[in-house]
């Protein structure tokens, strides 16, 4: 058995590892995104010259941080939600809050965004969809891609939850957080 929650650990690990590398490589957009948009600044107001391109370019990063920066938000605790209660739980009544939370909550809500949005981002690949600027990004579907990625990352932080949820109910805690950055305050 101590095998079998060995590996329910590192299948936990593996999830959250995507999460964190794909949430840090996201985390330079807001950089990348203030830096284009001070050139835009400069450009229009300084030299008057100006790209739909390079404007439309900021909400594409602002929209990937975001879509797929929420999963590596989940990973760190940092959604909001009301905590009157929570913080008081044990670990293992936080976990039970968690394990319902993620099944009933966050499952069904990141599967009906992924079905929802999938004749949307379909029909924007059909056309290739691009901006309806001259001169504007080409992307278009690729961005409203990003949504079922988004649903995608969330529902594999949502598995790597309910692995940790059932390791942490069934009594192991040996190593649950030992060398992570994630907290023994949630899960």
């Amino acid at each position: 058995m101590h095998s079998f929650n060995g590996s329910l650990l590192r299948c936990a690990q593996l999830l959250e590892s995507i999460n964190e590398e794909i949430g840090r490589a996201a985390s330079w957009l807001s950089l990348f995104m203030v830096l284009v948009t001070f050139a835009v600044v400069v450009l229009r107001y300084a030299f008057d010259l100006g790209w739909i391109a390079m404007q439309e370019s900021i909400t594409y990063m602002h929209a990937v941080l975001f879509l797929t920066g929420a999963a590596y938000t989940l990973r760190h605790q940092g959604h909001v939600r009301v905590d009157i209660f929570y913080h008081r739980f044990s670990m293992r009544t936080q976990a039970w809050v968690d394990l319902f939370g993620t099944l009933f909550l966050l499952m069904p809500v990141c599967l009906f965004i992924f079905f929802i949005s999938w004749e949307y981002v379909a029909a924007s690949w059909s056309l290739f969809e691009g901006s309806r600027e001259a001169g504007g990004l080409d992307g278009v579907f690729l961005l409203k891609s990003m949504i079922l990625v988004m649903a995608g990352l969330l529902v594999l932080q949502g598995v790597a939850i309910l692995l940790r949820c059932k390791l942490l109910l069934g009594g192991y805690t040996d190593q649950l957080y030992e060398s992570e950055d994630i907290s023994e305050d949630g899960i």
